[in-house]
């Protein structure tokens, strides 16, 4: 778990360094050098814009190319909130072999690692499977934000509905923290008790950030977390989940 928080935070850092380039003030083209501009900004920039010729406004752009985006790493995902389910149910086991193996000296632990690792290669779960979304995604996130800087810049992107997109929107902010709360309600940190501390932190990070950045990384924020929440709907079921435990108390109440 530390060695995956501490990845998370590694690869964080890393978007964060990219995304801090001197350029984010200035206007985008295609022309624009750089591996930054010309194989994550532009691309961006280019899709947004293609899709508000077709749909109309830069907002409807954006929504659009959210979901596009979401639909491709849709797999990875999946496979993430798979490994995720799988790894909540052999919570019990991981904690038996945990107490078979209390002992502290290298042995005992090499035993304990060895167990661990082949009751995962039997469910086939793979730890570090939820890293690559987040691999992945950083540099798309700072990407889009860097994209709606410099198009802000060389075009006027306008409104959406009544939120001005280069501008920061407390209201999307908001909106964006709440549906990521919804994200986590209903996916595996409802079952995992060092999930949890995610359910209270993450919504709040997102509500802060996007309190000052623009408001089209918060709409882009609501429309993945939307995806999210249906995917999480279909795949853990949380609310049938809900009606079984109601069951079993209504059971021992009898």
């Amino acid at each position: 778990m530390k060695k995956k928080l501490a990845l998370v935070l590694m690869l964080t850092a890393l978007s964060v360094f990219l995304a801090g380039c001197s350029e984010f003030q200035e206007p985008i083209y295609e022309s624009s050098e750089g591996f930054w501009n010309k194989f994550v900004v532009w691309p961006l920039v280019s899709l947004i814009t293609t899709f508000k010729d077709i749909l109309g406004t830069y907002g409807y752009g954006i929504v659009a190319v959210t979901i596009i985006i979401r639909l491709v790493l849709l797999p990875l995902m999946i496979k993430q909130t798979q490994s995720s389910k799988r790894m909540q149910e052999i919570q019990p086991e991981l904690k038996a072999l945990k107490e078979k193996y209390k002992s502290k000296d290298a042995v005992t632990q090499q035993k304990y690692r060895e167990e661990m690792q082949k009751i995962m290669s039997e469910r086939k779960i793979n730890p570090a499977a939820g890293c690559l979304p987040v691999l992945i995604q950083m540099p798309i996130l700072f990407g889009f934000y860097h994209a709606i800087s410099r198009m802000n810049v060389t075009y006027d992107i306008g409104d959406f509905l009544w939120f001005e997109l280069a501008a920061p929107s407390i209201t999307l902010a908001v909106l964006a923290g709440a549906m990521q709360f919804i994200v986590l309600r209903t996916g595996p940190a409802m079952d995992n008790p060092q999930m949890k501390i995610m359910m209270y932190i993450m919504p709040f990070m997102i509500m802060i950030f996007g309190s000052f950045l623009p408001a089209a990384l918060s709409l882009y924020w609501v429309i993945g977390n939307i995806i999210s929440i249906i995917q999480n709907i279909f795949i853990y079921k949380p609310f049938k989940k809900k009606e079984v435990e109601l069951v079993k108390v209504g059971g021992k109440r009898k």
